[in-house]
């Protein structure tokens, strides 16, 4: 690393950081959390569970936050309607945790979470013996009625994270075996962090076999910063033209990081220093250096571990020589907005020419300056990854607004400049 190196270390990893919160309400005895994200996304995830009857400490940036487990099957009726926000993440775990919960609660999200699928994980949780009572087609609200739960063998049709997580936290709340076998690897934070706090839960390629523990101890736990956060800070110090940015203690999970594995084909200067483990994660530093970059492809089978950073890996694509193909990303128009859609239309405005068909993206590269407007849809990870072509050279990009980002990255723009401005 050069002396005069930019360093910055990446808001806590905001799917660590929801783990942690709904394990620690489901443990016994007080947890310490640190680092871990004070976004929007991880306040809805905090006030549901305070809703829930768990005592969670104000969520402030650079404070230690505790919360006072209430054991695996110690929740309470909530006496409102359980709000969401815009976190798909905090619906979700709700659903399986509440289904192993004797009593009726309502779910709900902000305009964007009620658009988003919810029988992906409701459809399983009914063979569980949970009951759903829907007030849209497949989105929230959602009321559901916990009960007592059978076990639960399911093959998913689509790696998703957030269903496998709802489904091994149902397992734990009902006291009942959960086997689950993925298509395709996702994001396997939770399966980590239970079998860091003791949990007999196995992993065999695909198949995940979870016997619930009876009890959850407290824990401490400090989170890592968030590589899909520290992914736009990558892209921009990709296309600099100089100058060495320096990412501090981020989460390094490999079903996470299927970003550096395409920008190493890409041809990307991208170094990782290993630091070690944290409770089951890898975690380490970046060293981002200004390279030239060529067009790739994408398979379906590297999408889970990337997903989150499609929209910012399009945008490089867009300035790489050549064309990039990105195959099996049909999961990107169920997103925030409809990603897929929206990214192609939105590189078309600024004069890239781009072309969403089926589950296949295409962008062709050019080092033309983009000029034009972006929609995000209020789409964080959008506004995020078109903010980065904003900084270039002779670009004049509009964003239709500004304020998303704060729904994982608060001090986003702040940390961008620095990267733009450092040389």
């Amino acid at each position: 690393m050069e002396a005069e190196a930019l360093g910055i270390r990446p808001p806590g990893d905001k799917s660590i950081t929801h783990r942690a919160l709904i394990l620690a309400a489901l443990a016994d005895g007080t947890t310490v959390i640190r680092g871990a994200l004070t976004a929007l996304d991880a306040r809805s995830m905090a006030g549901a569970l305070r809703r829930l009857g768990v005592a969670v400490s104000p969520l402030r940036e650079g404070r230690v936050v505790t919360v006072e487990g209430r054991g695996v099957r110690g929740l309470q009726r909530p006496g409102v309607s359980l709000h969401c926000g815009n976190s798909g993440t905090t619906a979700r775990f709700l659903l399986g945790v509440l289904a192993g919960h004797p009593f009726e609660a309502r779910i709900t999200g902000d305009a964007s979470l009620r658009r988003r699928p919810m029988r992906r994980v409701t459809v399983p949780l009914s063979l569980m013996g949970a009951q759903f009572e829907y007030q849209n087609e497949d989105g929230l609200p959602v009321v559901v009625r916990g009960a007592r739960l059978r076990p639960l063998e399911y093959r998913m049709p689509v790696a998703a994270a957030q269903v496998k997580s709802a489904l091994l936290l149902a397992g734990i709340c009902g006291q009942v075996p959960v086997a689950l076998e993925e298509p395709a690897r996702s994001r396997d934070h939770t399966e980590r962090l239970l079998r860091s706090l003791g949990a007999a839960i196995q992993m065999d390629g695909l198949k995940i076999r979870l016997n619930p523990p009876s009890r959850l101890p407290a824990f401490e736990i400090e989170i890592p910063g968030d590589f899909s956060s520290a992914a736009f800070l990558i892209a921009a110090g990709l296309l600099k033209s100089r100058g060495e940015i320096f990412l501090d203690h981020v989460g390094l999970n490999p079903t996470r990081t299927g970003l550096l594995r395409v920008l190493g084909r890409m041809g990307a200067s991208v170094e990782v220093l290993d630091r070690g483990y944290q409770m089951g994660e890898p975690v380490g530093d970046l060293v981002v250096r200004p390279s030239s970059l060529v067009g790739c492809e994408v398979g379906p089978q590297e999408v889970p571990s990337l997903i989150d950073e499609l929209p910012v890996l399009a945008v490089l694509a867009s300035r790489a020589q050549g064309e990039s193909v990105f195959r099996g990303v049909g999961e990107l128009r169920v997103k925030e907005s409809d990603r897929l859609s929206l990214l192609a239309r939105n590189l078309r405005a600024l004069g890239v020419e781009a072309e969403a068909e089926g589950d296949t993206l295409t962008v062709v590269g050019t080092d033309r300056p983009p000029r034009g407007r972006v929609e995000t849809a209020g789409d964080h990870r959008l506004a995020m990854a078109f903010a980065v072509l904003a900084g270039l050279p002779g670009a004049q990009v509009e964003l239709s607004e500004w304020e998303s980002p704060g729904i994982s990255y608060p001090r986003f723009f702040a940390d961008l400049e620095r990267v733009r401005s450092f040389v």
